[in-house]
């Protein structure tokens, strides 16, 4: 238990599973009031979780633990790294809802069912002590959304929802059957103590390779993105916030959680093929990106470029690498879940996603134009946003590294800022192309109010990064320390003429000697 005196995280988990339980049987307008009331409570109870985290003591808070039946407990506890993700859940998920207040109209109540299932799961991976509870809930975070895309989706949702879970369940059986051998070896379904468990050397190849297959499909890593572009272009705007806010979030902490702690040995050897992906990935879909007509899909490749900067942080296996990874994950959770809002303030209005169809929009539709603005420079990483400050770090880590990869990553976000300042362009400059765009309103208070707190958590990001950096930093450092014995040595040279700096250990090595 915790300090709190009530399990706050099994009551996270409850109150928009009741919720969800409830909206399909109530009205359409009650079931609105009520998927809003529940996840407004959740954020509240994130913010106590926050408030309540004791920086720098123990690495595992709000620890619940209740035996269910052999090897298998219902497990809850957060660490920093938890603790931010599912505040970035429980943020986005009120703005989803008011997103979706009038864009949807058919079968509200199970819509706001299947988004209210989708919070539950996304806390519980994040909250998830057990492994085999991680996979169900890891797993089971398909379901909702397969439904989102394909009940509310666009014209081609059918093919879109199955391509999407097919994709993402294939790669996650493999997870399983390793899972299952994990715990056979180590004898404990607990993932705190898999984390330190030194698992055999031939093993770990076979091992990181089957959870690479799960993770690197939701990330999504380049060759098997594929399926991304397609769910968002035909998600439902609030489908594509949380898709893009926090599903594609899982990966990256699949890799901090699993991959990197439990087998280092095979991280160090199949870093190569990490950064190989990454560097395809940042500037083979920047170049797409930059020729897409269709604005949720211009969003969608920029999603996969800003996932492979996060991945080679995560490899750099350096605190800087790791810390701006994971700043860049919450960056990108709340700056594209924005984007694509704004592609859905439009969309309402005029039907349609075509770039072309738009333009000179900062003409009529002046505070629009200024928020589309600040989200677009988040996005290309503009100092002062929460974009800088992650992309910065990660870059700073893998230069450690090696400073090819570096230079590779650092094209993908020039051409980044190539693509995103393109589309700012064409849709807010320019000439009002026909009268059905120039009679399009400026937002109204319901547009104000989703976009506003997105907006001012993106500049405190930026301005002020320690408040999110802090609660992450000694679970950091203790995966840091973990990798410190596989740690490869860089390509990064000492300046000649300068003594290189000794760290204890050489320290002692050299009056050792």
């Amino acid at each position: 238990m915790n300090d709190l005196g009530f399990p706050v995280l099994s009551l996270m988990l409850a109150v928009p599973m009741a919720a969800a339980i409830v909206c399909l049987f109530v009205s359409a307008n009650t079931a609105r009031w009520l998927a809003l009331t529940a996840t407004l409570i959740d954020l509240a109870l994130g913010i106590v979780l926050w408030m309540n985290y004791d920086i720098g003591g123990a690495q595992w808070q709000f620890v619940e633990k209740a035996a269910l039946f052999d090897r298998f407990s219902w497990a809850l506890g957060i660490d920093g790294i938890a603790l931010m993700l599912i505040m970035l859940s429980v943020f986005l998920m009120p703005i989803c809802i008011g997103a979706s207040w009038e864009a949807i109209q058919t079968r509200v109540g199970e819509y706001m069912a299947a988004f209210l299932l989708m919070e539950v799961l996304m806390i519980g991976v994040f909250a998830a002590q057990d492994i085999f509870l991680f996979y169900i809930f890891f797993e089971a975070g398909l379901i909702p959304m397969y439904l989102i895309i394909g009940i509310w989706g666009g014209a081609n949702r059918i093919y879109a929802s199955y391509k999407f879970f097919l994709y993402t369940l294939l790669g996650s059986v493999l997870m399983l059957i390793a899972m299952f051998w994990m715990v056979n070896e180590a004898g404990t379904s607990d993932i705190p103590t898999l984390m330190a468990y030194d698992f055999p050397l031939e093993a770990q190849s076979w091992l990181w390779l089957a959870f690479f297959a799960s993770f690197a499909v939701k990330m999504p890593m380049w060759p098997v993105h594929t399926w991304l572009p397609d769910a968002h272009v035909q998600a439902p705007t609030a489908g594509s916030v949380i898709l893009a806010g926090v599903l594609l979030k899982m990966g990256g902490y699949g890799f901090i959680r699993f991959s990197l702690p439990m087998f280092p040995d095979a991280s160090v050897d199949y870093m190569w093929l990490v950064f190989a992906l990454s560097m395809v990935a940042v500037v083979y879909t920047s170049l797409i990106a930059l020729v897409q007509s269709d604005m949720k899909k211009l969003i969608a490749y920029s999603s996969v470029a800003h996932m492979a900067i996060v991945t080679v942080g995560l490899f750099a296996f350096n605190r800087q690498g790791l810390e701006g990874a994971l700043v860049v994950m919450l960056s990108h959770g709340l700056v594209s879940g924005a984007l694509f809002l704004c592609v859905g303030v439009i969309y309402d209005r005029l039907h349609t996603r075509e770039i072309d169809r738009y333009g000179g929009l900062s003409i009529n539709m002046p505070r629009y134009a200024l928020l589309f603005l600040l989200f677009t420079m988040a996005s290309i990483g503009l100092p002062g946003t929460s974009g800088f400050v992650g992309e910065f770090l990660s870059l700073l880590g893998i230069y450690e590294v090696s400073s090819w990869v570096a230079i590779v990553s650092t094209t993908g976000i020039i051409l980044g800022a190539g693509y995103m300042l393109y589309l700012y362009r064409r849709v807010a400059y320019g000439v009002i192309k026909s009268d059905d765009v120039a009679a399009m309103p400026d937002l109204n208070k319901r547009e104000i109010a989703l976009l506003l707190p997105i907006a001012i958590v993106v500049l405190w990001m930026g301005v002020y990064p320690e408040s999110f950096m802090a609660p992450m930093r000694n679970d950091v450092g203790a995966l840091e320390a973990r990798l410190a014995a596989v740690k490869p040595v860089g390509d990064a040279q000492v300046t000649p003429g300068t003594a290189p700096v000794l760290t204890p250990a050489a320290h002692a090595e050299e009056g050792h000697h």
